[in-house]
C-alpha cells in the first residue's frame, strides 16, 4: 500500500458491491421462502403417502438445506464489504489529514509515506525558539505509516474472509445445511463473547486513545458525511466522549448511547449502590434534555459514561460557534444526578449572566463531571473521602484533554476560554492547568477555593491577571487549615487514620480561626489561599453568604438582587469583560 493508491482510493465500490451483495441475498431469502412454503411445506403437508412421497420430501427437503445454507452464507458477504470498506474510508481519512497537514507545514511526502523538508535557513539554526521540524516530519511520518499500515491490512483480512466464500462456492460448503449452522451458531457465540470474536476493522480504524484532540478533528472531518453518521449510530460509545469531535457528532452520539445505558441498567436486577445512582443520574439527564428541547440556548451532551461513579457534561451554546466558552468543574458531593439538575441550572444561569452582560457576543457554558468528585456527609472527620490529590489529578488530565478538545473542535477565530472550578473543583482545574502544556484556557476562576496545589497564581499557566477568585467570608471551605495546622488542632490529631481528608479539619479550623487565627493564614490544605493577596490573583466581590456549610454553594445565588455580585462577575469574566468586575481585597 502506497500513498497514492489509499489517497485516491474510491470505495464507494466497495459500498456499492455491498449493497448489490444485500439486495441478492434479501432477494435469495424471498426466493427461498417462496419454495419453503410453497413447495417443499405444501407437499409435506399434501397427505400425500407411500414409497414415492417419502423419497420425493426426502428430496425436497435436501434442496431446502442448500438454499437455507446458501441464504446464510450470501447474508454474510454484504457485512464483510461493508466493514472492508468503512476501514478503508477511516485510513483514507487519517491519510489526508496527515497530507494536509504536511502540506501546510511546508513538508514533502513521497509515494512510499517518506516525509522530508527544506534544509532550516540561518535565522532558524540560531532561534532557540524555531520550529522542531525534525520532530514534526517524524511525526507526520508515522502518521503517514499506520494509516497505510492499518489500509493494508483492512485489504489483507476482507481479503481472506472474502475467500472463504469463494472456496465455499467452489467446494460446495455453501450449500452444506451443517457448514452454515455451524458457522452461524459460532458468529453468535462471537457476538456475545466478552473477550472479543473476529478483528473489528472499523473500530481497530479509529483514532488510538493517545491522538490529539487535533488529530481526531482533523480524521473526522476528512470522513465523508454518510460515514460520520454510520460511524455514529454504530460506534456512540466510542466517539461521543472523544475529545476533538465536534459538538454535534458528540450531542448525537451521546444521546443514542445515553439511552443505551439507561435500557442496560434498567434490564439488571443485581445493581450496585453506584449503579443506582448513575440510573438515576442518567434518567435526570435524559429529562433534562427533553424539556431543553426546542429552547434556547439549546443543550448539547457533550460526555456520558458509566466509568467510576459516572461522567456527564452539558453545554448550553454550542462550544463550536461561540465567541466565549465557559467550562466548569463542580466539586464536592457532585454525583451524576446533579448534572441533570443543580449544576446544569448553574451552567445555564453562568450562560445567561454572560449573555446579559454582553448580548453581543454569542456564549456556550458548560458543566463538566469527568472525575469521580469526593463524597461526604456534612462537616465531619469523613468528610472529604479523598484525602489526597489523586482525584484531582486523574481529573485534571481529562479536563485538559476536554478543554484542547474544545479549542480543536472551534470552527473560525478561537473562542475566549474560561476555565472555571468550585470547590474540590477548583482544585481538579488547579492540577489541570499544572499539568505539562497546561490549559489552552485565557482566564481561570476560582470560588470556594481550598486550594489548587499552586503557591502562586502565575503558575497556573495564564498569567496572574488572569486568575480570578471569589470566596465567601463565611464559606469554610475557604478557610481550611493547612496540613500543619491541622496538626496541632484536636480535629487533626488522627489526620492519617480518622480524618481520611481535609474537609474532615473544617469545622475544627474554621472555628479555630474565628477564635484564635491560622498560624499561616494564607496556607490552605491545597497550597496557598487564592483569595490571599501572597497569591496574586484578582478576587472578585461576593457575599459573605450565610453561617455555616450553605455560603459554600451560595456563589450563583448572588446577582444584582442582593448583596454581592458573584453571578454578575463571574458573567463579565466569561464574556471577556474582566474590567469591569467588581474587586474585593485580597486576605
Amino acid at each position: 500500500m502506497d500513498v497514492p493508491t489509499l489517497r485516491d482510493a474510491d470505495p464507494d465500490r466497495l459500498f456499492g458491491a455491498a449493497d448489490a451483495y444485500g439486495t441478492l441475498a434479501t432477494a435469495f431469502a424471498q426466493h427461498a421462502d417462496s419454495w419453503r412454503e410453497g413447495v417443499d411445506n405444501r407437499v409435506k403437508n399434501s397427505g400425500w403417502t407411500g414409497d414415492a412421497a417419502d423419497g420425493a420430501q426426502q428430496s425436497l427437503s435436501r434442496t431446502t438445506g442448500k438454499l437455507t445454507a446458501a441464504q446464510l452464507e450470501l447474508a454474510r458477504i454484504a457485512p464483510v464489504l461493508r466493514e472492508g470498506a468503512e476501514a478503508f474510508v477511516l485510513a483514507r481519512a487519517k491519510l489526508r489529514a496527515a497530507l494536509a497537514d504536511a502540506s501546510a507545514g511546508g513538508f514533502q511526502v513521497a509515494d512510499d509515506g517518506g516525509v522530508s523538508w527544506p534544509p532550516p535557513s540561518a535565522a532558524e539554526r540560531h532561534d532557540p525558539d524555531a520550529p522542531n521540524r525534525a520532530g514534526r516530519g517524524t511525526e507526520l511520518r508515522d502518521r503517514i505509516a499506520e494509516a497505510l499500515t492499518e489500509a493494508a491490512h483492512a485489504d489483507q483480512v476482507t481479503a481472506e474472509r472474502l475467500r472463504q466464500y469463494t472456496t465455499d462456492a467452489r467446494t460446495g460448503a455453501g450449500l452444506d445445511p451443517g457448514t452454515a449452522a455451524m458457522r452461524l451458531n459460532s458468529a453468535v457465540l462471537d457476538a456475545v463473547n466478552p473477550f472479543g470474536g473476529p478483528e473489528d476493522l472499523v473500530r481497530a480504524g479509529m483514532p488510538d486513545k493517545d491522538a490529539s484532540p487535533t488529530q481526531v478533528n482533523a480524521w473526522w472531518k476528512a470522513l465523508p458525511a454518510d460515514e460520520q453518521q454510520r460511524l455514529i449510530k454504530e460506534y456512540p460509545a466510542e466517539l461521543g466522549n472523544r475529545d476533538g469531535l465536534p459538538t454535534v457528532a458528540r450531542d448525537q452520539a451521546n444521546r443514542i448511547n445515553l439511552d443505551r445505558m439507561v435500557d442496560d441498567l434498567s434490564s439488571r436486577q443485581d445493581l450496585s449502590d453506584w449503579d443506582r445512582k448513575k440510573l438515576e443520574g442518567f434518567r435526570s439527564i435524559q429529562n433534562r434534555l427533553r424539556e431543553d428541547q426546542g429552547k434556547q440556548p439549546p443543550s448539547y451532551l457533550l460526555v456520558i459514561g458509566d466509568q467510576g461513579q459516572g461522567r456527564a457534561a452539558i453545554a448550553y451554546g454550542n462550544p463550536d460557534t461561540a465567541d466565549d466558552v465557559v467550562a466548569y468543574v463542580p466539586g464536592l458531593n457532585t454525583e451524576v444526578k446533579n448534572m441533570g439538575g443543580g449544576d446544569a441550572n448553574r451552567a445555564r444561569d453562568l450562560w445567561q449572566s454572560a449573555h446579559d452582560t454582553d448580548p453581543s457576543r454569542s456564549t456556550a457554558s458548560i458543566a463538566w463531571l469527568g472525575y469521580d468528585a469526593p463524597q461526604a456527609k456534612g462537616i465531619s472527620p469523613d468528610a472529604f473521602a479523598v484525602a489526597g490529590d489523586k482525584r484531582a489529578k486523574q481529573g485534571g488530565e481529562a479536563y485538559q484533554g476536554f478543554l484542547q478538545g474544545l479549542r480543536a473542535s472551534h470552527e473560525g477565530a478561537p473562542a475566549h476560554l474560561t476555565a472555571l472550578g468550585h470547590s474540590y473543583g477548583s482544585f481538579t482545574v488547579g492540577q489541570a492547568a499544572q499539568r505539562p502544556g497546561g490549559i489552552p484556557a485565557d482566564d481561570i476562576i476560582l470560588v470556594g477555593s481550598p486550594g489548587t496545589g499552586a503557591q502562586q497564581a502565575s503558575q497556573l499557566g495564564v498569567g496572574a491577571d488572569h486568575v480570578w477568585v471569589g470566596a465567601a467570608e463565611h464559606d469554610p471551605v475557604s478557610h481550611l487549615p493547612s496540613h500543619d495546622e491541622a496538626k496541632g488542632m484536636g480535629i487533626g490529631a488522627g489526620i492519617g487514620g480518622l480524618v481520611g481528608g481535609p474537609l474532615g479539619a473544617v469545622a475544627g479550623g474554621f472555628i479555630g480561626d474565628r477564635i484564635g487565627g491560622h498560624g499561616d493564614p494564607h496556607e490552605l490544605w491545597f497550597g496557598q489561599d487564592p483569595a490571599s493577596t501572597e497569591f496574586g490573583a484578582h478576587r472578585f466581590d461576593v457575599a459573605d453568604g450565610p453561617l455555616g456549610f450553605a455560603s459554600h454553594s451560595d456563589y450563583w445565588n448572588q446577582g444584582e438582587g442582593r448583596d454581592g455580585h458573584s453571578l454578575r462577575n463571574m458573567g463579565l469574566i466569561v464574556s471577556g469583560h474582566g474590567d469591569r468586575v467588581f474587586g474585593q481585597e485580597g486576605r
